[in-house]
C-alpha cells in the first residue's frame, strides 16, 4: 500500500510542514495546479484545492472519493475505509 498527500503549495512549503507536524509519508507538491486541476479539486477561483481523499486501486483505477474529509479524524476514517475495502494492515 503506498499513500500521499498532494499540495498546490510549492515544494519548500510543503516540507517545512512536514517538519513542523513529522509527517512520515510524502507530501506532493502541485504548484501549477495541473494535477489538482485533473482531478476535479479546485476551487472555482483556483485558490485553493478541495480536501478530497481518493482510494486508487493496483491498477490505477479510482475506486472511491471521500469529499467529506475531516482532519480531526481523518486518519481514522481511512483506516476505516483500507479495512472495508480488504486492504492489509501493515
Amino acid at each position: 500500500m503506498t499513500y500521499f498527500a498532494a499540495s498546490i503549495d510549492d515544494a519548500e512549503t510543503n516540507r517545512k510542514l512536514a517538519e513542523s507536524l513529522e509527517i512520515d509519508f510524502l507530501k506532493s507538491s502541485d504548484p501549477e495546479k495541473s494535477v489538482a486541476r485533473a482531478y476535479g479539486v479546485l476551487s472555482p477561483d483556483e485558490k485553493y484545492a478541495q480536501r478530497w481523499t481518493f482510494y486508487i486501486g493496483t491498477d490505477g483505477g479510482i475506486i472511491q472519493v471521500d469529499k467529506d474529509v475531516h482532519a480531526v479524524h481523518h486518519g481514522k476514517d481511512v483506516a476505516g475505509k483500507l479495512e472495508e475495502l480488504g486492504v492489509a494492515r501493515r
